[in-house]
Parts: structure tokens; sequence; C-alpha cells
């Protein structure tokens, strides 16, 4: 476990990534990306989920995009980018809802929700993912739920205007590069959730490895961020 030297701020709110962060639903995603594109042959669909999985994170409206422009190199109508974006969607959302919680998150959640402001900052639309935690039973939890199309960083800056706090009054916990380089841009800590210890951490990240949120609460009373 990495401990920096001490802040003179107390965490305040703690933000959340959804998929693979509180719940076990990265597989999910990636079987349904594979069903969407299956009539393209298995030669790019295979290029495609390699992309998927090394951007975690990334919305499903830039990943639509990058496989006509960078992959297939066709172009992309908005008339099938809406209906690719439907498809996804109806592939998704029903399984999203029942999929396992990660280890350890609901329970942190019940012991932690006065000590703590809670909010998701996810990729998946807004839409979608406050009808995901309302299905889950997890609106209780949150004080806010952010999703796409904006920007992680953009969502971060304006949840900080919000609420009020400084970078080092947060902690964010997310499992994908882009959750580490949002957070390392706004400068909050991060912490990694990693599903297995065969995976990379993210460029730069020399931080503490949770590989379930069972080890969020001491993580967080040892961790002190710079």
């Amino acid at each position: 476990m990495t401990v920096t030297k001490p802040s003179s701020k107390v965490t305040r709110a703690i933000i959340f990534d959804f998929d693979g962060v509180l719940a076990e639903s990265v597989d999910i995603k990636t079987r349904a990306y594979t069903l969407l594109f299956h009539k393209e042959g298995k030669e790019v669909v295979s290029e495609f989920i390699e992309y998927h999985l090394k951007n975690g994170g990334v919305s499903r409206f830039e990943k639509i995009k990058f496989f006509y422009r960078d992959i297939l190199h066709r172009p992309l109508s908005e008339k099938l980018f809406q209906k690719l974006c439907a498809e996804y969607s109806g592939l998704v959302v029903n399984e999203v809802s029942l999929s396992p919680w990660v280890d350890g998150a609901r329970d942190f959640l019940v012991r932690n929700k006065k000590k703590y402001i809670f909010i998701i900052v996810s990729g998946t639309p807004e839409n979608e993912m406050k009808d995901i935690v309302l299905r889950r039973s997890m609106s209780r939890f949150f004080n806010s739920v952010r999703g796409s199309p904006k920007s992680k960083l953009i969502v971060l800056r304006e949840v900080m205007s919000e609420y009020s706090l400084e970078p080092d009054e947060i902690v964010f916990v997310g499992d994908a590069e882009t959750d580490w380089l949002a957070a390392k841009d706004s400068g909050i800590p991060f912490l990694w959730r990693c599903a297995s210890n065969k995976m990379e951490p993210p460029c730069g990240y020399v931080g503490p490895r949770l590989s379930s949120l069972n080890e969020l609460e001491t993580i967080l009373k040892n961790f002190v961020p710079l």
C-alpha cells in the first residue's frame, strides 16, 4: 500500500465509477459490443474489443464512432449511430441492473452513508445510469448520479463546484485509465479497483490496488493523499 505525505484536508466525498467498481458488469458491456458488431466479422470485432477493454470509462458514443472511423473506415450516419446506441442500451440495461455487486461495495455504502458525500460518475449515459441505480435500489446511497455525454473531467469539475469541494477533499475510486486521468487532471486523489492481479495499472499510477471494496475503509484510514 502506498501512503503519501499528509494533507490538511479531510475526505468529504467519494466519487465512484460504476462498472467494475460498484457492480461486476464489465463483461456484460463486452458481450453487448460483440453482439452489436458481430456481422462485421471476428477479426474487426476482436480489434474493437481490445480497444474497448483498454478504454473502460469511455462512453459508448465515442466507442461506436471509433469503431466506424478507425477500424471499419466507413462513414456513420446519424440514423445508424442512434440505432446502434439504442440496440446497445437494450442489450445492457437489464443485465447490468441484475449484475452482482463488487464484493464489499454495498457494505461500505451502508456503513459510511452518513460520513461521506457519495457520487457516481460513469461513462454510461446519465439517464440510463440513473435508471440502473433506481432498478438496483441504490438511489438512497447517492447524493448525485452523473454520466455521459459530458466527459468525466468536466463532470468532476461540476461536482466540485456544486458541492463546494476542494480536490483534496475527494477520493475517486475507478477501474480504468480514463478514470485515473480525469482524477489526475482535476487534482483529485485516485484509488484503483483492479479485478485481477493480471491487470496492469493505469500509466503513472502507483497507489493502492483494491481487489474488492472490502479494503476501501482501511485504505481510506491509512491513505492520506497529497
